[in-house]
């Protein structure tokens, strides 16, 4: 183990009551924008004010947001309308975006948005109430342009203070940027050596006084500490790609596990980056009935699952020594390969594969291969990181212990990759079904351009939508497959509402899905040769992260997909 930083960071909230909580400073009057709860900027706003000293701390996250839960009484209101800021250097809708899920919380006021606003980073705001009064409001959003650590020219959100009715005021670095910023540059200025990987387990550990917010609109969360551990788990990739001569976003990159902790504890912010050993322990707890595991199921039970499952077994290794087990049930129907946990954050495919596999076992006929966690050391560290942050999206378990996105590696040492071609090798398979998940609620990585470098299309959850992939020759096939897998999801109850509510907020707060819309669902179908097998359905449900009855429907619609693209497969093989 290196200890490559360990320290502390005086809180910005104990800076400004340092600075203007006392005598002195009476009749100051100021407006500040942090990285902190509102309990905290709250609490901060009481003790100034005990002193004679006019404050009023606001988010620098999500200011446009956070204006209306904190300042604004909504049910009050009979329209909105919202003119947001564009600047050329961002997405036209970055701005847009940074005011999700505010039109699911507007109740009966009409609410619109219009591009432009008056002045640059500034939010105009036009307010009727049912009363017939009105309102104006400039909500100013403090943003700056930086260059990251790659090189690349950002537009972040920052902190800012207005002293005394200052018009522009300035830029105020607050511990939650100075702490990404040390923490950064202690990891770009090291020696790692020019070998892949470069270690084992690089483990940034920080700790915060900064609570989560739940909202009332699904799954939806404002959390500070997660979008941290999104923009170091990102920011670090891409400084490792650049390091090793690949391009941005590529997924071989296998630089070792990167783990950012990001831990609410009180007191000052703290900050300790060390190289681990790979971690090889197993999580355990109680057993849950399959069908109705309301949260992840843990490594040992996805093994005794498997294991009912009659058939012959086939294994891999993974790269910390943990072995991918999977099945191959024989018998006279045209093959297909179940896969799920190859992002093992995206849970309820490791669920809905089980659950599929074994009701098809019970099938005369049956003739599949199932693999339902294909990166256990990334499974191992998502149960890790739960224990912590049970409703974060951790994405640090998205790859496996090398790094790297398992289905992109390449190369005679396969490990956890080898699974695949096995499965392909003893079935034969032509159709493989590959289950996923993505973001339940919103992904952002403020201290980076807000919106995730390489995965805007993933920021904002549209719902349970499916990815059809076909080689060359196989349309008609892919189309088929498709049509029929979705007639029956629509059948699912609950299913297709639960789309429309998800893709509508969605439009409003971003735009067009860009998607194809096929019997309630959204659907990209597309040639793609990189494959091995002629037809690859991938599944992507919001799942990152969701329990109890959210949990439920989501593995249960990732069960039925299988069983509907199994059953539609079978038919397509009769006719073609």
């Amino acid at each position: 183990m290196t200890v490559l930083y360990d320290g502390g960071f005086d809180r910005t909230l104990d800076q400004i009551l340092a600075t203007y909580g006392k005598e002195t400073a009476r009749g100051t009057r100021f407006e500040a924008w942090l990285f902190d709860d509102a309990p905290s900027r709250r609490a901060t706003e009481e003790k100034l004010a005990a002193f004679g000293v006019t404050a009023r701390l606001h988010s620098a996250y999500k200011p446009l947001l956070h204006f209306f839960l904190e300042e604004i009484d909504i049910a009050a209101l009979k329209s909105i309308i919202v003119a947001y800021p564009v600047h050329e250097a961002c997405p036209q809708n970055r701005f847009l975006l940074e005011t999700y899920p505010l039109a699911a919380q507007t109740g009966t006021a009409e609410l619109r948005f219009e591009t432009g606003s008056s002045a640059p980073f500034t939010y105009d705001v036009a307010l009727t109430y049912r009363d017939g009064s009105k309102a104006e409001h400039k909500v100013f959003a403090p943003n700056r342009s930086h260059t990251d650590f790659i090189g690349e020219t950002l537009i972040s959100p920052t902190g800012w203070i207005k002293l005394n009715g200052a018009l522009e005021g300035t830029r105020l670095e607050t511990d939650y940027e100075a702490l990404f910023e040390t923490a950064m540059r202690t990891i770009t200025s090291y020696d790692w050596g020019n070998s892949e990987p470069y270690f084992d387990e690089l483990n940034i550990r920080a700790t915060f006084a900064i609570a989560d917010r739940k909202l009332p609109v699904g799954e939806e969360i404002i959390s500070l500490r997660e979008a941290l551990h999104e923009d170091f788990y990102f920011s670090l990739l891409e400084v490792f790609q650049k390091k090793s001569g690949r391009p941005l976003g590529d997924r071989g990159l296998q630089p070792g596990q990167i783990i950012p902790e990001i831990l609410e504890r009180d007191g000052a912010p703290t900050l300790t980056i060390e190289t681990r050993d790979l971690n090889a322990s197993e999580t355990t707890g109680a057993i849950q009935p399959l069908a109705t595991a309301r949260e992840p199921i843990f490594a040992a039970q996805v093994q005794a699952e498997l294991a009912s499952i009659r058939g012959e077994t086939f294994e891999a290794q993974s790269r910390a020594g943990r072995t991918v087990q999977a099945r191959y049930v024989k018998g006279t129907d045209a093959a297909v390969m179940i896969s799920g946990g190859q992002h093992p954050n995206e849970t309820t495919g490791i669920v809905g594969a089980l659950r599929a596999a074994q009701v098809l076992s019970q099938r005369p006929g049956a003739h599949f291969t199932i693999s339902p966690l294909e990166n256990p050391d990334g499974y191992a560290l998502h149960q890790r990181l739960r224990a912590d942050n049970p409703e974060h999206m951790h994405h640090a378990a998205r790859y496996t212990a090398l790094g790297d996105d398992l289905e992109y590696r390449t190369g005679t040492t396969l490990y956890e990759k080898a699974i695949r071609f096995e499965a392909q090798r003893l079935s034969g398979a032509q159709l493989h079904i590959n289950l996923h998940g993505y973001p339940a609620h919103e992904w952002t990585r403020p201290l980076s351009g807000y919106v995730p470098r390489g995965f805007a299309m993933w920021t904002l959850p549209k719902g349970f939508f499916l990815i059809m992939r076909y080689q060359n020759g196989w349309a008609v096939q892919a189309n088929h497959l498709i049509d029929a897998v979705t007639k029956r999801l629509a059948a699912v109850p609950g299913l297709v509402d639960f789309n429309t509510v998800q893709i509508g907020l969605y439009e409003t707060h971003a735009g067009e899905t860009g998607f194809r819309i096929i019997n309630g669902f959204p659907c990209m179908i597309s040639v793609d040769d990189r494959h091995d097998v002629p037809l690859t359905l991938i599944t992507e449900y919001p799942d990152e992260t969701i329990y109890d009855a959210a949990f439920i429907k989501g593995h249960t619609a990732q069960m039925e997909t299988v069983l509907a693209a199994y059953e539609a497969f079978q038919a397509i093989e009769m006719v073609a």
